[in-house]
């Protein structure tokens, strides 16, 4: 099968236009727009890379340039193409793949506490002032909690925040932890409104700094301690536990280990919440683009590979929520703002940079729209009578 075939075949809904290296023109799918989206592709090796594996080379090749969209955006002729896809292996040689790969997926994602801090290090220590372009003002780098589709970003931060902590249900003077403590917004926040005694931590050197200082500048020293330290050094025990946007570093061959390690911090009548992406599929090998690039060691687990090593840790799952659009209208916001801040973005990096960080941005809001990308918040308990019985307290 050649790639104008294969697309030919993909494309049941709407289609684009496309030019190949040799400049023959091709319909692919039925184009809906009267001036259809059309992709040109300037390196000869597209016509079998773009087949063989496209979840890399796509990304790639609009990275580097040897692709480019006109008539069009990044974000529309992703949405067309992640709309038929869907959850799916987008061929049958990603199918293959990912069969192959599921032999030894025990093996991948091995993070050990060095490698941790450099995966870690290699995505949140770019530059500050590359995340105050498009974060919310408080830099909370994970999913917003939207009760409108219309809230803005500041709005739906602040209500995930809040969202989390009822979950917590966190009294005065109880020890929190929290996990990848990030730039220190969370841990800031549950130290305000609980007047609870927070331990941030995490691997990100600038992270710590940040986090201490503005600690510091709230007069919040003598009730906040943030360190950098890897959540396996930690050796005591804590009323609550949180952890948000950091399950997704831990690598599958350390699940096991995670939950035995919170097992062992969280105290008896003790609360956790887990907040990570995770995929509506069975298991399956991580996007190949975004671990290249983006999140090296990253992977968004299935609810199946975290069950099992949450049961065997003694720990109960006593809530479980599915956010599923909320990671949408994030990355949304994220990526208007980033694109809005185009030229301060060259000014500090590259044309290069400017556009894998927009292909990151909006193949994942893709991902979360139409594909098998949510998030879900897990509760744990050790009993059945540590947190209340219905929602209530929550809403």
């Amino acid at each position: 099968m050649n790639l104008v075939n294969f697309l030919k075949n993909l494309f049941k809904y709407d289609g684009f236009i496309l030019i190949d290296s040799n400049s023959r023109k091709f319909v692919i799918g039925k184009p809906i727009k009267e001036n259809p989206i059309t992709i040109k592709l300037f390196d000869k090796n597209l016509n079998y890379k773009l087949l063989l594996n496209p979840d890399l080379y796509f990304g790639e090749a609009y990275t580097n340039g040897s692709l480019k969209i006109e008539n069009g955006t990044l974000t529309e002729f992703l949405e067309i193409t992640l709309r038929n896809v869907g959850r799916n292996d987008i061929n049958i040689y990603g199918k293959i793949l990912n069969k192959i790969k599921g032999t030894y997926r025990h093996l991948t994602n091995f993070n050990k506490g060095i490698k941790s801090k450099k995966n870690v290090s290699h995505h949140y220590d770019i530059s500050e002032k590359l995340y105050d372009l498009f974060l919310d003002s408080n830099r909370q780098y994970s999913c917003a909690y939207f009760k409108n589709e219309n809230d803005t970003l500041e709005e739906a931060q602040s209500n995930k925040i809040d969202h989390i902590i009822k979950k917590l249900n966190i009294k005065p003077n109880q020890k929190v932890l929290d996990i990848g403590s990030g730039w220190g917004t969370l841990a800031i926040n549950i130290a305000q409104k609980t007047k609870a005694s927070v331990t941030g931590i995490t691997l990100s050197e600038n992270q710590l700094e940040y986090s201490k200082n503005k600690a510091k500048e709230l007069n919040l020293e003598n009730q906040i301690e943030f360190k950098l330290i890897d959540y396996r050094e930690i050796n005591e025990k804590f009323d609550r536990i949180v952890s948000v946007g950091m399950f997704e570093h831990v690598g599958r061959k350390f699940y096991k280990s995670y939950f035995n390690t919170v097992s062992k911090l969280l105290k008896d009548k003790g609360v956790c919440l887990i907040h990570t992406i995770g995929s509506s599929n069975p298991p399956r090998d991580p996007q190949p683009w975004i671990t290249k690039y983006i999140f090296p060691g990253g992977y968004t687990p299935s609810l199946s590979e975290i069950a099992r090593p949450i049961e065997d840790s003694g720990l109960i799952i006593s809530d479980l929520e599915v956010l599923r659009m909320h990671y949408a209208h994030t990355l949304r916001h994220w990526k208007e703002r980033f694109l809005s801040k185009k030229e301060i973005v060259l000014e500090m990096f590259d044309e290069r940079f400017y556009r894998m960080w927009e292909f990151y941005l909006a193949s994942c809001e893709m991902a979360f729209k139409w594909g098998d990308q949510v998030v879900f918040q897990l509760q744990l308990t050790k009993d059945n009578i540590s947190a209340p019985t219905t929602r209530d307290y929550i809403y």
